[in-house]
C-alpha cells in the first residue's frame, strides 16, 4: 500500500523552543555572551541530515568525528577521507541498522573504533547533576561533543529512541540545544535540561538497558603504525582471536623452555589471512605516501609514521621476531613469502639477485633476506635510477646484494636531493608481528611454566620501556585489542567503560 509523503512536522512548543524563533534567538545571543556556545561552531559547521530515518546515532557520530577533526584513515569518495554514516560500517552491519535502528553501546563502540576518545554513561549509572556539569564542560569547550540517546514521546515529538548532539546550553534557563540529526522532521531546538535527563532515563527496549549519553573527544594523536581496529575487517578478528584467545593456550605446554618456542608458537600458527591483513596495512600507507600535494599537516602525520616503524624496530624484541620470521623452514618460506608488501618485494628482489650470482638463473628459493633498503638516484635532467639494496642469508653466511631495478613509468618515492639514505619501508611482517605482541594485555603471558622464560618475554613486552611515541601507540593498540573483544563477545551494551590498558 502507497505511503502518504511527509513533508516535516510541527515542532511541539512548549516543551521545545524553535531555535530559530524570537526566543530561541535570544536564548543563542545569551548563552553565547555566558559562554556556553563555544562547541557550537564546529558542530554547526559539519551539521548534517541522517540519511536514513534509522541512521540517527550514526549521523550525530559522523557529524562528530568531522567537527573534531579525526582523519579516519580510509577514503570515502575520490582522494577525500571524510566521515560519512557509510563509514561506520563496523560494529553493526549498516543493514541491520537501516531497518532497526541502532543501540547506545553499538554507537560507543563505533566511537572507539573511529579512533576517538570516549565516555560513556547510561542514566541509570549517573544522575541529573553530573550530566549537567559534563554539558556544561562541553558546551565551554570546542574539543569534545556530548551525543544524548534519548526517547522523542517525553517532548511530545513522534517517534520513539533518537540520537543527536547538544550543541549548546543556557545556564540561566537551564536548557540544551539539541542539533536534531533529522532535520527533514524538526528543527533544531531547545529543551529543558531536566526533561532532557528525563527522555534520556528510558529503557531502550532492544537491549533491555537505559539510554544515555556519551563525551566524545580526539585522541592526543592519532595512531600511527597499525592505524585503528575494526570490527568488520575479518582479518583483525581473527588475529585478534588468535592473539587473544589462542595463543595463552599454545604457552601452557612444558616444552616452551625459551622466547624462540615462545614466537614459534606465535609465528608457526599464524591465521591463514593474515597475509592479507600485512597487504591491507601496506596498501594504506602506499596509499598515502603516493597522495599528491599533501598539506604540512598530512606530511607531520607520515614522518611520524616512520618515527614510529623506527622504534618498533629498535626494539629488541623485534630483533627475535626477524630473526624467527625469516629463518629457514620458517614462515618466510610460506606466509610471509607471499606478502606483496613493498618490503617484501623488496626482499624478493635481493634474492632474485643473489640466486643470479650464485649460478642459480632468477631462483630465491634458498635465500632468505633480513633487511632491505630502496634508494634512488638522480642523474641528469629527469631521469632516476632505483637501488634495491639487502642482506641476504643462506646456509653459508650473509652477504650483500645491490640490485638496479629497471626504470618504469611508474613515480618512485625517492630519498630528497643530497641525502644518501634509505627511504622509510612501508610496514612488513616483523614489524607488524612485533607491534602486535607488544601490544598484547600481560596475562597473555601468564600460562608459561617456566618463570626465567616468562620474565625473559615480559620484559621483552612491557610497554615501561618503550620510547613516549611508541609506547602511546601500544597502549592505544591495546585498548583496542580488548575493545574487538568486547564487540565480538556482545559485552559492548553491559560494559561501556573505555578499555583499559
Amino acid at each position: 500500500m502507497a505511503m502518504a509523503g511527509l513533508y516535516r512536522r510541527v515542532l511541539p512548543c512548549p516543551p521545545a523552543v524553535d531555535f530559530a524563533s524570537t526566543e530561541g534567538k535570544q536564548l543563542f545571543l545569551e548563552a553565547i555572551q555566558n559562554g556556553t556556545m563555544e562547541g557550537f561552531f564546529k558542530l554547526i559547521s559539519y551539521f548534517q541530515t541522517q540519511s536514513e530515518p534509522a541512521y540517527c546515532g550514526l549521523a550525530s557520530l559522523s557529524m562528530v568525528l568531522n567537527a573534531l577533526a579525526i582523519d579516519p584513515g580510509r577514503k570515502w569518495k575520490g582522494p577525500w577521507r571524510w566521515f560519512d554514516e557509510s563509514m561506520l560500517d563496523c560494529c553493526e552491519p549498516l543493514e541491520k541498522v537501516k531497518a532497526k535502528g541502532i543501540s547506545f553501546g553499538k554507537v560507543v563502540c563505533l566511537a572507539h573504533c573511529a579512533g576517538a576518545k570516549v565516555e560513556a554513561f547510561r542514566s541509570n549509572h549517573s544522575t541529573i547533576d553530573d550530566f549537567r556539569k559534563q554539558v556544561m564542560a562541553c558546551t565551554t569547550s570546542d574539543n569534545c561533543h556530548l551525543i544524548s540517546s534519548y526517547h522523542r514521546g517525553l517532548f511530545k515529538q513522534t517517534g520513539s529512541g533518537h540520537f543527536s548532539p547538544i550543541g549548546g546550553y543556557h545556564a540561566g534557563k537551564d536548557m540544551a540545544l539539541i542539533l536534531d540529526v533529522a532535520r527533514f522532521k524538526y528543527p533544531p531546538h531547545w529543551v529543558p535540561l531536566p526533561l532532557l535527563w528525563e527522555a534520556m532515563n528510558t529503557i531502550d527496549e532492544a537491549p533491555g538497558l537505559h539510554r544515555g549519553f556519551m563525551l566524545i573527544s580526539k585522541l592526543h594523536r592519532a595512531p600511527a603504525l597499525l592505524y585503528t581496529l575494526s570490527c568488520k575487517h575479518e582479518s583483525w578478528v581473527t588475529i585478534s582471536k588468535h592473539l587473544m584467545d589462542d595463543l595463552p593456550v599454545l604457552l601452557s605446554p612444558e616444552n616452551v623452555k625459551g622466547i624462540k618456542d615462545v614466537l614459534s608458537s606465535v609465528l608457526s600458527n599464524l591465521p591463514s589471512n593474515f597475509v592479507e591483513f600485512i597487504k591491507w596495512i601496506a596498501e594504506v600507507r602506499r596509499q598515502e605516501e603516493n597522495g599528491q600535494n599533501l598539506s604540512d599537516e598530512e606530511k607531520g602525520r607520515l614522518a611520524i609514521k616512520e618515527e614510529v616503524l623506527k622504534q618498533v624496530q629498535d626494539t629488541p624484541l623485534y630483533k627475535h621476531v626477524t630473526s624467527i620470521l625469516f629463518s629457514e623452514n620458517s614462515v618466510c618460506q610460506s606466509n610471509a613469502a607471499s606478502d606483496s608488501s613493498l618490503a617484501n618485494v623488496a626482499a624478493s628482489i635481493c634474492c632474485q639477485g643473489a640466486g643470479l650470482f650464485a649460478g642459480r638463473s632468477g631462483s630465491s628459493d634458498r635465500f632468505c633476506c633480513l633487511q632491505t633498503c630502496v634508494r634512488c638516484y638522480r642523474a641528469t635532467g629527469d631521469n632516476s635510477a632505483t637501488v634495491v639494496s639487502g642482506t641476504v642469508v643462506n646456509g653459508n653466511g650473509e652477504q650483500g646484494v645491490d640490485v638496479l631495478v629497471p626504470t618504469s613509468q611508474v613515480k618512485t618515492s625517492c630519498c630528497p636531493s643530497g641525502q644518501d639514505r634509505c627511504s622509510p619501508m612501508h610496514p612488513a611482517s616483523n614489524d607488524v608481528l612485533t607491534a602486535l605482541l607488544l601490544a598484547l594485555p600481560q596475562h597473555t603471558w601468564s600460562q608459561i611454566k617456566d618463570t626465567m622464560v616468562l620474565q625473559e618475554i615480559e620484559n621483552l613486552v612491557s610497554a615501561e620501556n618503550l620510547p613516549p611515541l611508541l609506547q602511546e601507540e601500544i597502549l592505544h593498540l591495546r585498548g583496542q585489542f580488548l575493545l574487538l573483544k568486547k564487540c565480538k563477545d556482545n559485552k559492548v551494551e553491559e560494559d561501556l567503560a573505555a578499555p583499559p590498558f
